[in-house]
């Protein structure tokens, strides 16, 4: 790509300035970025006997040639959580510079058009002959709400929203590990800690339940969880307060799946169970299988009776396997027979 190919871009207006552009050509600009996407902008020149025959119809106005501009939007992250097709408002100019005149030719401008994989097609009447501009000014760029609700701006809400989450986010870490006008003690296994109510009332409805009934943990500002050691009990909170670390989430895994369930935190139960798939072994293949059963996990359970079953690992963890039979479930136990029964069969 030449200098030719570069397009200038400000916050909200990208210009384009190509060369002579002669009949039956076609060029395609570098990327460039505005807002929260990478652009793409194509340009040729074509005819209008060129346009019908794909739309399949014929015109009698063969001669009339066109000039064809189009403008896609490219996700710039690759990952699942990127942003949607930009929903986008914007006016889009031809600047012809033909001395002593210039001419400009302006769209009649585009609002709220989602672009996807079609993006936007203008097909102007053109005889132009040098140099032109091509200019897009931005209005307005705007991502869907992926619960369904109105669209919102990325200039009017996507970075001030960032911003804001992210200082709410260490303002209540700030109130946890500095203890910060704490109103109620959380007793583990091995020590105690400090919350507050509002936010654990917040996030569990067993929490809520707890401290606006007539109950010993509202009289006595006191939550026991001796089933939970203080490591796991704060990173327990931790994730309640969006400040758990990923070593700390790793390690507790199956303690805080354990609360989580306790405690009916929805969101934390499943980042346990998408976690707990990733790394099964045949050092914890057993406990997670026992996991998924008691917690009604069906995803990390096929995970385990495949892992056991169809890789045959079973055979290879005869102590472990002894030990499980004997302390297991019945049904859980007759699962995993059923397994093995099946895969001999197939064999």
């Amino acid at each position: 790509m030449t200098d030719g190919a570069r397009v200038e871009a400000a916050p909200r207006l990208a210009q384009w300035r190509v060369d002579a552009l002669p009949c039956y050509t076609y060029r395609k600009s570098l990327p460039f970025r505005i807002g929260l996407w990478n652009w793409l902008r194509f340009l040729g020149m074509v005819t209008s006997s060129d346009i019908v025959s794909s739309a399949k119809y014929l015109s009698v106005e063969r001669n009339n040639k066109q000039t064809c501009v189009k403008l896609f939007a490219e996700n710039s992250n690759s990952t699942k959580n990127g942003p949607s097709a930009p929903i986008a408002s914007f006016v889009t100019k031809l600047l012809i510079s033909l001395p002593p005149n210039q001419q400009t030719i302006v769209h009649p401008g585009i609002f709220d058009k989602q672009l996807k994989h079609d993006g936007f097609v203008w097909a102007i009447d053109s005889t132009v002959t040098g140099r032109f501009v091509i200019e897009i000014e931005f209005i307005d760029l705007k991502v869907a709400d992926p619960s369904g609700g109105e669209p919102s701006s990325i200039w009017a809400s996507h970075q001030i929203k960032q911003s804001s989450d992210s200082t709410a986010l260490s303002a209540l870490a700030r109130m946890l590990h500095e203890d910060i006008l704490t109103d109620i003690t959380i007793n583990a296994a091995d020590g105690s800690v400090r919350a507050h109510r509002a936010i654990l009332a917040t996030r569990s409805p067993v929490f809520r339940s707890m401290f606006s009934h007539d109950l010993r943990e509202k009289e006595l500002s006191t939550v026991d969880i001796s089933d939970m050691s203080l490591g796991a009990c704060r990173a327990f909170l931790s994730y309640i307060y969006g400040d758990v670390r990923g070593e700390e989430f790793l390690a507790n895994r199956l303690a805080l799946l354990r609360a989580a369930d306790k405690y009916d935190i929805a969101d934390l139960k499943e980042a346990c169970h998408e976690s707990l798939l990733e790394d099964i072994d045949t050092g914890n293949v057993l406990e997670r299988l026992q996991a998924a059963h008691l917690y009604r996990l069906p995803r990390l359970k096929g995970g385990c009776l495949r892992f056991l079953v169809d890789f045959r690992k079973v055979y290879e963890m005869h102590d472990d396997i002894n030990a499980f039979l004997q302390t297991a479930e019945r049904d859980l136990v007759a699962e995993v027979f059923h397994g093995v029964l099946a895969a001999w069969s197939g064999r």
